[in-house]
């Protein structure tokens, strides 16, 4: 059994996101004639304070989540992004388990060495319906929510800021705060201006 941590990776994102955002933005005001290297930030803020979030949608980023199975069942219930993830029907776990340690509990929780003995037993069981004869997809029963896995969403940028609002909140679960905050600082560096009211909030509040 390995422990792993929780992981973001950038996949994709449109080139010149916010250039491309804005070209289609102006369609509507018929202002094309305005675009300027340094006008790009500007015309985003104010669609964003206007609440013409749909021009956002001409952005799309792909990203790869390393997290637990429970995280990524909250992250696949977001019905506007698409996804890939790794199937515990198909990948066998014979070798091992990797799996992720809630970050909200440490060595030095006295509860910490309970989590660590399930996580052990559910591999040996694992490992025994296999070798007895069972497929994966019967054994995977038997698998934890703490178990690694890898999921790719690619979605609109009106969406992820959709998303962000909702899983940084206070009231989100602490293990989804964890992952979204990587999320948040990739979408941040190759986007701050669509981005950076959401980065800004959440860095103080933190």
């Amino acid at each position: 059994m390995k422990i792993v941590k929780p992981n973001v990776t950038l996949i994709w994102i449109t080139p010149n996101a916010e250039q491309v955002i804005e070209k289609a933005g102006r369609t509507c005001y018929k202002s094309k004639s305005e675009i300027t290297s340094n006008n790009t930030k500007k015309f985003i803020k104010m669609i964003i304070e206007k609440g013409h979030d749909s021009v956002l949608e001409h952005g799309v980023v792909s990203l790869r989540f390393i997290c637990d199975r429970g995280v990524s069942h909250e992250i696949v219930r977001h019905r506007m992004g698409s996804y890939s993830q790794e199937s515990t029907r198909y990948v066998n776990y014979k070798n091992g388990l990797e799996i992720i340690k809630p970050c909200f509990w440490n060595s030095d929780f006295c509860g910490y060495d309970f989590w660590l003995d399930a996580m052990t037993f559910s591999e040996l069981q694992y490992k025994n319906l296999i070798k007895s004869g069972a497929t994966p997809q019967e054994a995977r029963s038997v698998l934890p929510n703490s178990l690694k896995t890898e999921l790719v969403m690619t979605a609109n940028f009106r969406e992820w800021r959709h998303v962000l609002k909702l899983r940084l909140s206070k009231q989100a679960h602490p293990q989804i705060r964890e992952i979204m905050y990587l999320a948040l600082k990739i979408l941040y560096k190759n986007s701050p201006t669509v981005f950076g009211d959401i980065y800004e909030k959440f860095t103080e509040n933190k």
